[in-house]
Order: C-alpha cells, then sequence, then structure tokens
C-alpha cells in the first residue's frame, strides 16, 4: 500500500492562522516537505515548525531559478520543469515506501502555490487530499480593514507579471482587484495602477498578518523595499474607507537578505560537502540543499551519523582512512547516474574529502562532473569560541605523517613558527601517534616564547565542546585527542582581561 500525498495549506503568515486539520496533518505526518528559494530558508518551515516531531523526515526542495537567467539548455521553463521532475521523483520514493507526504504550501495550495505542480505530476498516482488554507488575499484585506466586494460585484485577481498595458486594461474594468507577485514586479505594477486612473485608492500589504507586516497606499510605496511576499489590493469604491486611513504597522520594512547561488545536484555527479564543525546550524543552506537532493551519501561514518536520515537516501559509510577508495566508489555511482553527496566535517577543501575525489576523478573518471561546497572550519569555529585570534595572518598544519614524512612536518612547523605565524594545528594528537604533539611543542619552544598563548578548542559545536587559554610552557600535550584543535597564537596574539583572546592586525614596524 503507497502513502498518502497532503497539500497543506499554512495561511498567509500569522502562525494562529494555521487549521487545526493543517496542525493535525503535519504532526502526524512521515515526510514533511517545502520549497525554498535558493538561501535555503524556507517561510512554510518556519510556520510549520511548532507542529512538527521528532523523527520525521524532512525534504528540503531548492529552486535552481527564481527570476534569474540560467544556462540550462531549456531555459527558465527548461529548468524549472526539471526541477519539479526531480521533487516529484522524490516524493513519488516515499510513498511507493508507504510513508504519507505533507508538502508545506504558504496561503493556499492551490492559490498560486508551489505545492500544485507537485499535485499536477502525483495526484493520478497515489490517494491525495488538499488541505485548504487561508489566502494572502484574504489576510491582505482583514489587515487593511476593508471587504473586497459586495452584493453582484466580482473580485479580480491578478499576477504582478502581465505586461503593463495588459494589467491596466483589467485594473480599469475591476470592481475590486487584487495584484500578487509582487517584489520585483512592483515598478510595472504600479504604472498600471496609473495608468488605469486607480492609483489614488490602491493599497499595498507585505507581509499580511505576520509581525513585520506594512501597510501603505500603493503610491507611496519605494520600489526598493518590496519583498515577494507583498501584494497590491484595489478595494470596491463601494466598501467604503475601513480602517485603511491608519495603517497597523509603518516601520521601516526588513531588508531581504542577498541570496547565495546554489546550484542544483545533477544526474551522474557528486558534490563534496562540507557539514561545518559540529552543529547542525553552521551546515550552509546550499550544503543542506545538496544534501536533501541527494541519492547516496558517501563519508565517513560518524560525520554521516551527523546528516538527518532519509529513508530515500542510501548512506554508504566508511572508514576514515580509505579516502581515495571512498572518493572511487562515489565517482562510480554518480557514472552511473546517481546524484552522489560525498561528507566531509568542516571545510571539504581543508585535510578533507575535496582533494581525494578530485585526485581520483582526475585519474579514473575525468567525465564526471564534481562540484566543492564550501563549510566553516574548525580552525574558525575554534577561533570564534575564544575570540579573533586569526587577526592577522596565519598558517593551517596538519600533524599526521600518514601522508607526508614526520620530518617534513616538524621543517614546517619550525618555519611557520619563525615567520611569526598563528598556527592552526589539525590531527594533533591520536593513539597511533602519542607522542608526536610532545615534540612538535619543543620544536616551537626553540623558536617561540613559553608566554605563548595557546587556545585548546575540543568537539567545538559538539555536546561535549570546551576552550582552554593558556600557553606554550603551560601546555600539556597529553590532554590533547584528535577531537581537539590546538592553536598557537604568534607574538602578537594577546589575552583580554576578561579571557578572549586576539591578534592584532597591525604588526609592529
Amino acid at each position: 500500500m503507497t502513502g498518502r500525498l497532503y497539500g497543506v495549506g499554512l495561511g498567509p503568515g500569522d502562525p494562529e492562522l494555521v487549521t487545526v486539520k493543517a496542525a493535525r496533518l503535519i504532526g502526524a505526518a512521515d515526510v514533511v516537505a517545502f520549497h525554498s528559494a535558493r538561501h535555503g530558508r524556507s517561510v512554510a518551515r518556519g510556520l510549520a515548525e511548532p507542529y512538527l516531531r521528532a523523527g520525521q523526515v524532512e525534504e528540503l526542495l531548492v529552486y535552481p531559478v527564481t527570476t534569474e537567467t540560467t544556462d540550462h539548455p531549456g531555459g527558465y521553463q527548461g529548468a524549472i520543469d526539471e526541477f519539479y521532475e526531480t521533487a516529484a521523483a522524490r516524493l513519488a520514493a516515499h510513498l511507493d515506501a508507504g510513508r504519507d507526504v505533507v508538502v508545506l504550501a504558504e496561503g493556499d495550495p492551490f492559490f498560486y502555490g508551489s505545492y500544485m505542480h507537485m499535485h499536477k505530476r502525483l495526484a493520478h498516482r497515489y490517494p491525495t487530499e488538499v488541505v485548504p488554507g487561508v489566502t494572502s488575499v484574504s489576510g491582505a484585506a482583514a489587515v487593511l480593514g476593508r471587504p473586497l466586494v459586495e452584493r453582484d460585484e466580482v473580485l479580480t485577481v491578478l499576477p504582478g507579471t502581465l505586461p503593463t498595458e495588459e494589467l491596466a486594461a483589467w485594473l480599469e474594468t475591476a470592481d475590486s482587484a487584487a495584484v500578487m507577485k509582487l517584489g520585483r514586479t512592483f515598478p510595472a505594477v504600479r504604472d498600471a495602477f496609473a495608468v488605469a486612473g486607480v492609483l489614488d485608492r490602491a493599497w499595498y500589504v507585505e507581509r499580511a498578518t505576520t509581525d513585520r507586516q506594512r501597510v501603505l497606499p500603493l503610491a507611496d510605496v519605494d520600489p526598493e523595499t518590496v519583498p515577494y511576499f507583498s501584494l497590491a489590493l484595489l478595494p470596491s469604491e463601494l466598501t467604503g474607507p475601513g480602517n485603511a486611513a491608519v495603517p497597523p504597522v509603518t516601520e521601516a520594512p526588513v531588508p531581504e537578505p542577498t541570496e547565495p547561488v546554489v546550484v542544483p545536484l545533477q544526474a551522474g555527479s557528486v558534490t563534496v560537502v562540507g557539514l561545518g564543525p559540529g552543529a547542525r546550524w553552521w551546515t550552509t543552506p546550499e550544503a543542506s540543499a545538496a544534501l536533501a537532493e541527494a541519492d547516496d551519501l558517501v563519508g565517513y561514518g560518524p560525520y554521516l551519523d551527523r546528516v538527518p536520515a532519509n529513508p530515500r537516501q542510501v548512506k554508504h559509510p566508511s572508514d576514515n582512512r580509505v579516502e581515495a577508495e571512498r572518493a572511487a566508489a562515489a565517482l562510480e555511482m554518480a557514472r552511473s547516474g546517481r546524484r552522489v553527496a560525498v561528507v566531509s566535517s568542516g571545510d571539504p577543501g581543508v585535510f578533507a574529502m575535496a582533494a581525494a575525489v578530485l585526485e581520483v576523478a582526475a585519474a579514473d573518471f575525468p567525465d564526471v562532473p564534481v562540484r566543492v561546497l564550501p563549510g566553516i572550519t574548525a580552525a574558525q569555529a575554534v577561533a570564534s569560541r575564544v575570540g579573533a585570534p586569526l587577526g592577522h595572518d596565519f598558517c593551517i598544519l596538519s600533524l599526521s605523517d600518514v601522508l607526508k614524512p614526520w620530518d617534513v612536518v616538524v621543517d614546517r612547523l619550525r618555519h611557520a613558527a619563525q615567520a611569526d605565524l598563528v598556527i592552526a594545528l589539525y590531527n594533533p594528537r591520536s593513539k597511533a601517534r602519542p607522542q608526536q604533539l610532545f615534540d612538535a611543542r619543543e620544536a616551537l619552544l626553540e623558536v617561540r616564547s613559553p608566554d605563548t598563548v595557546v587556545v585548546v578548542g575540543r568537539d567545538v559545536g559538539g555536546p561535549e565542546e570546551s576552550t582552554t587559554v593558556t600557553t606554550l610552557g603551560d601546555f600539556d600535550p597529553g590532554t590533547v585527542d584528535m577531537r581537539c584543535l590546538v592553536m598557537i597564537g604568534s607574538t602578537q596574539t594577546r589575552v583580554t582581561p576578561t579571557g578572549q583572546v586576539y591578534t592584532s592586525r597591525t604588526y609592529p614596524g
């Protein structure tokens, strides 16, 4: 028996406007899916968050493009159509396995909603139910305090993407109208209201029913401040002024954050992903999107354990010392048409899997596309916890001699110390290498003062996080293991009276 598909409307933004039925279905679902733009944030998930429960599978569906151009061979529409097909296939995998899937939609699922594209592709194959939600038009009318229509009047709902002349023609004959999809279309929409001769009685409503809502006469709105979640209302002349003359909220809007470019995973490709150093919130939206889209996840077992379970995906854990074999396995899967994400902790290009994958690909898989997504490094994370020890020139060294001779490690360490760089030491001490950090400390003391600041970060971003600030003379390498990062300050690294560490951006002389 297959699972059941639900398209669930969440209303215009006020969490209290989520219906009882919507809340119940969200909490009961095996899988909760939601769309986002390339920044990875989802308004729908934010509204549904109070009703989510532990153990649910979350499917993040990231649009590959919104309004920008694309090099997809089918152009903008081709990229979007391919995205909808891929997203529908991801949801179908859950439905085929008997899991119920809720697709979240702001407002109403069938009112300019993203859900309808999943519905068209899946509803004929699986049991489906659509749960209506309060529309943004209804929410905006309530905020404005103006009935939209009365008696025999006709409400006209229009997309702001129409040409100005066509939009003006509709507005000229409308008893009452709502124009959706503003944002970048706003200047043309306002021109259409002016051409139609109704700009003087039109209103602008932004983020209706939320704590960030704005209400202004349409003629007074600065086009640079208009987000996508806004609309223009032309109330009926019969409905009176309402309470619109005194807008409920008039403070300046919060600017929309700039969206990073997030490229979706392509079939037959490998994407090397950095999770960041520990906490889930240190994984970037770009990395989260890549992990959500993947068919297969490849990596060191403890790193894969940090990725939320998704039964649609296959995890391929392996030991930490088989990087080349792991890379080859990922590339082979990609060559067969799979979307493969290779998972690293921190940043994949810093002592991690990116170099291994590229090296193997160059030798044996030149036909497989490989992409690398950055992550927050362990050095950055530890530095942030104590202040700004990386405020001037620094270097990163690995004390592991698995892939390079120990005498090379010590030689580089001495030169870095002589150059007066802050030094971040990765892989500082393991059970197989218990003595080398002691030897490294002695090599550093040949050049650096015993008063040199040392920072030890353990499990930063994890449940057992701790940081210690000491000196090179007092530093005990025996307290360090592979879950630690050791940072050796320069001559300009200081500890403030409050215990924070920084390295001055200005060097003497």
